[in-house]
C-alpha cells in the first residue's frame, strides 16, 4: 500500500490545491459563518487564551500521558479561530505546535511515540488532521514542502498499518497482532480524509475498506458496536463519531446512514451520553456537533444553542473546562464544537 508518486508529483498536487483551498476558503468563511453571540465569543476568546497560555515552552501539551494526541487537538482548536502559522493573535502557538510535531515524526511515518504511548494511532490521526488544515493555509514554500512530505509518510504509516478487516487498533496491525475497534479506526479516516483533501495521496481502496469495517460493526439499531470481532451493544460515542466520519468520506447517502443517524438522534438529542459511552461526553459530542452541523440550519440552530449553553455554563473562571483525561484534552474539544460555524477548517465544512 505504499505510495508510488514520485515527491515532484505529489508536491505539485499539494502545492496546488492548498493555493485553491486558500482561495475557496475566503469565501467560503463569508458565506457559511453562522450567528455570533456574545457570550458564545467571551467563552471563545476566553478559552483559546487558556489554550495558548498553557502551552508548554516545547510547543506540547500533554494530558493522560498523550502529548502529541493532546498537542495536535489543542493546535486544532487554535487554528479553528482562524489564525495560521504566520497570522492572527495564535500563530506562535500554532508554529510551536507544528514545529513539536513534525519533530515526532519518526522514519517509518508515524507521528508519535511508540515507546511511550501505548495507544499512539490516535495522536497520529489527530496529527494528520492538524497538519493537513495547516497545509492548506502555509505560505512559505519550503514549510509546505515539508509539511506535504511529512503527511505523505504519515498516510504511507496509516495505510500500512490498517488491518486486514479494514480498521485500526491502538497500535499498528503489525505491533498489535491485527486488533483493531471503532475509535481508534475513526481517527484514523478522518486523519486520511483531511489529508486527501489537501492535495495528499491518499490510496483510495483504504478509505474503502475502513468504510466497510464501519459499517460491518453496524448493529440491528442502526449502532455501532466497538469492534467488528468483538460486537456487543451498540456505543452512542462511536457511532456518532462514525457517522461524522462517513460524511468526511462523501457518504451522505450510503444505506447505512439513516438508521446510524435515528440511533444518534434518539440517544444523544438530550445531551446525554447514550448508552456504552463511559463517559465519554467531550468525545460524544466532538463528533455528534459535526453531523449535526452537516444537517443545515434548521436541524443544526436550535441544537447548537443548546449544546453551547450547557459548555459555556460549564467553563472555568480561568478560561479552561474540566473532565475526563484533563482540561487540554476538554477545553480542546468544547472550543472546536463552539468554533464550528466559524467554518475556518475544511474537515469540519459542509
Amino acid at each position: 500500500m505504499s505510495i508510488s508518486l514520485s515527491r515532484r508529483d505529489v508536491l505539485t498536487g499539494a502545492l496546488a490545491a492548498a493555493a485553491g483551498a486558500a482561495l475557496w476558503q475566503a469565501d467560503a468563511r463569508t458565506a457559511r459563518a453562522g450567528k455570533k453571540d456574545p457570550k458564545w465569543e467571551a467563552a471563545i476568546e476566553k478559552g483559546l487564551k487558556w489554550v495558548a497560555k498553557s502551552q508548554s515552552s516545547l510547543g506540547h501539551w500533554t494530558a493522560g500521558g498523550y502529548p502529541t494526541a493532546m498537542t495536535a487537538l489543542a493546535g486544532t482548536a487554535l487554528t479553528a479561530s482562524g489564525s495560521t502559522t504566520t497570522q492572527g493573535p495564535y500563530s506562535k502557538n500554532i508554529r510551536k505546535c507544528v514545529d513539536y510535531l513534525l519533530g515526532k515524526l519518526r522514519g517509518n511515518g508515524l507521528i508519535g511515540d511508540p515507546q511511550s504511548d501505548n495507544r499512539y494511532t490516535y495522536g497520529h490521526g489527530f496529527s494528520m488532521l492538524f497538519l493537513s488544515q495547516v497545509l492548506g493555509e502555509e505560505e512559505d514554500e519550503e514549510r509546505r514542502e515539508e509539511l506535504t512530505e511529512a503527511l505523505t509518510k504519515a498516510c504511507d504509516f496509516s495505510a500500512k498499518a490498517q488491518t486486514p478487516s479494514g480498521g485500526w487498533g491502538y497500535v499498528s496491525a503489525k505491533d498489535g497482532n491485527n486488533f483493531d475497534e471503532g475509535s481508534t479506526t475513526i481517527t484514523q479516516v478522518q486523519g486520511l480524509r483531511a489529508c486527501r483533501n489537501a492535495g495528499i495521496v491518499v490510496p483510495g481502496e483504504v478509505i474503502d475498506k475502513a468504510k466497510e469495517y464501519i459499517y460491518t460493526c453496524k448493529n440491528p439499531d442502526g449502532g455501532i458496536s466497538y469492534s467488528s470481532r468483538n460486537r456487543g451493544s451498540s456505543r452512542a460515542a462511536i457511532t456518532a463519531a462514525a457517522l461524522a466520519t462517513l460524511y468526511n468520506a462523501g457518504d451522505y447517502d450510503g444505506k447505512h446512514v439513516p438508521a446510524m443517524l435515528d440511533y444518534c438522534k434518539k440517544n444523544l438529542g438530550s445531551l446525554s451520553e447514550g448508552p456504552n459511552s463511559f463517559g465519554h461526553w467531550h468525545y460524544t459530542f466532538l463528533y455528534y456537533s459535526q453531523v449535526m452541523y452537516r444537517q443545515g440550519a434548521k436541524e443544526w440552530d436550535p441544537f447548537r444553542d443548546k449544546i453551547y449553553a450547557k459548555i459555556i455554563g460549564e467553563q472555568q473562571a480561568d478560561g479552561s473546562w474540566q473532565g475526563n483525561i484533563g482540561p487540554i484534552y476538554v477545553t480542546a474539544c468544547n472550543l472546536i464544537i463552539l468554533q464550528l460555524d466559524r467554518a475556518f477548517l475544511p474537515i469540519y465544512q459542509r
